[in-house]
């Protein structure tokens, strides 16, 4: 895996934004109408994740899923990263994500 450049991904997901900190990242907030639809949110993308061996670092509370995406082993953000991200775009929609 090659990292990539995390303002050209950007780019093409504009939901995301360029995660703080000392690495390469990128990071979503997304909000729901209560914790269950969050968890079903939560549910759905960790199947894809799994399936796809490429697991997000996330933090729920009651209706608000914060996510990261970084791929560790490349040192940043790859084209994993993307295509997850573009996953939770689609299942954060379904779900009436706010």
């Amino acid at each position: 895996m090659t990292a990539l450049d995390v303002q050209a991904v950007l780019k093409d997901l504009p939901r995301w934004s360029d995660h703080p900190g000392d690495r390469p990242a990128i990071a979503r907030t997304v909000r729901f109408a209560d914790f269950n639809t969050a968890f079903g949110f939560m549910t759905r993308v960790a199947i894809k994740a799994d399936a796809m061996d490429h697991h997000p670092e996330w933090f729920n509370v009651y209706d608000r899923v914060e996510i990261v995406l970084t791929t560790h082993d490349a040192g940043g953000v790859t084209d994993k990263d993307a295509t997850l991200a573009r996953f939770i775009d689609q299942a954060a929609e379904q779900a009436g994500a706010k």
